[in-house]
């Protein structure tokens, strides 16, 4: 089987359930997005120590980002395929591990700027990408059926995100950037 079809050369691609649309659909920004944002969450991972309790966490979350997408990539009038689905329990992880992050963390005193090891400057990454397709998805929501827990799941995600950043600084007792506004 070939990984080219050549059905989308004229700008236009198939939704989970057939129906075409235009590749820059809203639609397709946000799965796109969302599939951006699990890339960014492999490199994470990646870069994240084997010990680390986050290498599980961020493994089921790019499992969570393909349920996402696949959500994101059905027609909601015509789509009659199974697809997986979030549960409550997806979103209480994020805030449980946000939460265990938290308690180990000195308080935050100032807005903090991306940077000082490479998994929190990929971490301020990909929470960006993730803000942006929470966007994306809150937009589509305003012309078509969205999943209300895809929502709900990208809103914690991006904080989670923020959180591994903060923790990624204090486990490498590397020294969070402080936001110093020039006044």
């Amino acid at each position: 089987m070939k990984i080219y079809t050549k059905t989308g050369d004229q700008g236009k691609t198939s939704l989970i359930g057939g129906t075409r649309v235009e590749k820059h659909h809203i639609r397709i920004e946000a799965y796109g997005t969302v599939d951006e944002l699990n890339s960014y969450i492999g490199l994470i991972a990646d870069l994240v120590e084997e010990k680390d309790q986050c290498l599980n966490i961020l493994r089921e979350i790019q499992d969570r980002l393909f349920t996402i997408g696949s959500s994101l990539a059905s027609d909601p009038e015509k789509s009659r395929m199974k697809i997986p689905d979030l549960h409550d329990s997806d979103i209480a992880l994020l805030e449980k591990e946000m939460d265990r992050m938290n308690e180990q963390l000195p308080m935050l005193k100032s807005f903090v700027l991306a940077g000082g090891n490479a998994v929190n400057s990929h971490s301020h990454i990909a929470r960006c990408v993730c803000r942006r397709a929470e966007r994306l998805a809150t937009a589509l929501q305003q012309q078509e059926w969205v999943e209300p827990k895809v929502l709900i799941y990208l809103n914690r995600l991006s904080d989670y995100l923020f959180m591994i950043a903060r923790y990624s600084s204090f486990v490498r007792n590397t020294p969070e950037i402080s936001w110093k506004p020039r006044l």
